[in-house]
């Protein structure tokens, strides 16, 4: 599955198209973000994202976690949103 990476100026429609793209080929989908203006961003578009599915039929939830990632020989933390559907839904 592909990580949707979001910037603090990642267009918030776009990456939601894109999460609810990925989900719906995959049934799942993972958002990664860097900083705070990265991290609002991401969660603007799984909101949006979660309208989208919800037109059909679909409910959606998000989990977010901590991930160490290596980035130019830098340790950095990102915010994970992993995106599934609702369980017992």
């Amino acid at each position: 599955m592909s990580l949707i990476k979001v910037s603090a100026r990642s267009r918030t429609a776009a990456v939601a198209g894109a999460v609810a793209g990925v989900f719906r080929e995959h049934g799942s989908a993972d958002v990664q973000a860097i900083g705070a203006g990265a991290v609002n961003q991401a969660v603007k578009a799984i909101v949006i994202a979660k309208g989208y599915l919800a037109e059909e039929d679909v409910d959606v939830v998000s989990t977010p976690s901590f991930v160490d990632i290596d980035i130019d020989g830098k340790e950095r933390t990102a915010v994970r949103f992993h995106v599934e559907k609702r369980p017992g839904s």
